[in-house]
């Protein structure tokens, strides 16, 4: 039986046997039927095991600067940072909320300054500008509104 908690953890199941043939689309569409929270696990998921491929093949300084490039904060930290980001911003936040968001805020952003510090660490050591890096890594700038 699993651990109270582990359950909200699991992502959804699907059956895949070795004569279905799925093309890029279809998983795409089936992915698209995932909710958000389970999105981001997918993705989390799908990063680290793209960094354990490499990551052989990798000496292990990089292996580990792309590993700190793909951590960032766990998916529950997110939602709950969007959850209290929709109150502050129809004005509907709680003190006690607000500092919560605040903290929040500053655990996003330790965990972006370690990944951009690691970013930069690779990009040094590959004799790479940090744009063409992320570029190959597939990390997009962040858009501020």
């Amino acid at each position: 039986m699993a651990a109270k908690g582990e359950s909200e953890l699991r992502m959804s199941k699907v059956l895949v046997t070795s004569q279905i043939e799925l093309d890029l689309e279809e998983v795409l569409n089936g992915l698209a039927h995932l909710s958000t929270k389970e999105l981001e696990q997918f993705v989390e998921r799908v990063l680290l095991l793209q960094a354990q491929r490499r990551a052989p093949a990798l000496p292990p300084k990089e292996a580990a600067l792309l590993q700190k490039i793909n951590n960032g904060v766990a998916p529950a930290v997110r939602e709950r940072y969007r959850e209290l980001n929709t109150k502050l911003l129809v004005e509907a936040i709680t003190e006690e909320e607000h500092a919560e968001f605040l903290a929040i805020v500053d655990q996003i952003e330790l965990a972006d300054a370690e990944r951009l510090q690691a970013l930069i660490e690779l990009a040094r050591l590959r004799s790479l500008p940090v744009d063409q890096l992320m570029g190959q890594l597939g990390i997009r700038r962040p858009v501020y509104a």
